[in-house]
């Protein structure tokens, strides 16, 4: 796909993002929005993958270390069809495949683990990569975690390790929006100096503008072509991305909009 239909499909992805959160009445906009770039990059241009068989060994894993931001998730896979995009309104119903965070155990395609308890999908990443690495395969494996998430201590184990096996094959993404559930980051456990941290844990990291596609899609192969460390992505982002009311407000984390503020968050997101 070219750049400007990717950033479309950005677009029809935020849309399907608030009209799931509507019709379910819970879930998480915030960071499912900002990581939107990321997640369509991952999808529709990145990952080797087939949607008409999920479970193909050789294809590339992703986790989604950060779960509550499955809407985003499930958007892609639906459009990219690994399920009817009409399941997507089953959103956390009951008996639904789709959990308010993803569930292996619900069989639904695409999903490679159960994730939310935070923290711990850098760990899961590693230990495919290490497999992969190990048996010699071609496979890559992608993580995408949250800024707030690094408050984990796991998440910097994961990192420690990762860089001792030189796992080129792993590219962790961080979605680095600034806000977290209780509030910014800053005041809440600050993480910076960020980049100098991955650095010294030995990573390749690379900053980017998260929801310029053409970096986005950059800092992929910029992955690609590291040899001897895993790559870390810091996108820096903007929470509840294209949807003005919901922009870098804390409290849109885990409150899905009613009825006449998802017909004004339509209005905003046209193609």
């Amino acid at each position: 796909m070219t750049n400007k239909e990717l950033e479309k499909k950005a677009i029809q992805i935020r849309r399907d993002i608030v009209l799931m959160l509507l019709e379910s009445g819970s879930g998480h906009p915030g960071g499912s929005l900002s990581s939107t770039e990321i997640m369509v990059a991952l999808y529709f241009s990145v990952l080797k993958h087939n949607p008409k068989d999920s479970t193909w060994v050789m294809r590339d894993r992703f986790i989604l270390s950060k779960g509550h931001s499955c809407p985003v998730h499930y958007a892609c896979l639906a459009r990219a069809g690994y399920f009817p995009e009409e399941e997507l309104f089953t959103l956390r119903k009951l008996g639904s495949r789709l959990q308010g965070h993803p569930g292996k155990d619900k069989k639904l395609p695409g999903v490679e683990v159960s994730s939310g308890s935070l923290g711990q999908g850098l760990s899961v990443a590693v230990g495919n990569a290490l497999g992969f690495k190990l048996d010699n395969q071609g496979q890559r494996v992608y993580c995408l975690m949250g800024d707030g998430e690094l408050d984990e201590g796991q998440i910097w184990e994961a990192a420690m390790a990762a860089a001792h096996y030189r796992l080129n094959n792993l590219c962790a993404i961080i979605d680095n929006n600034g806000l977290q559930i209780d509030g910014c980051l800053e005041d809440v456990m600050c993480i910076e100096p960020l980049r100098e941290k991955w650095n010294a844990f030995g990573w390749h990291t690379v900053e980017i503008d998260g929801h310029n596609m053409q970096e986005v899609l950059n800092a992929f192969k910029v992955a690609e072509e590291e040899k001897n460390k895993p790559t870390v992505i810091i996108a820096h982002t903007i929470k509840g991305k294209g949807v003005s009311f919901m922009e870098n407000v804390v409290g849109w984390h885990g409150k899905t909009p009613n009825k006449e503020q998802a017909d004004q968050a339509l209005k905003e997101l046209i193609f």
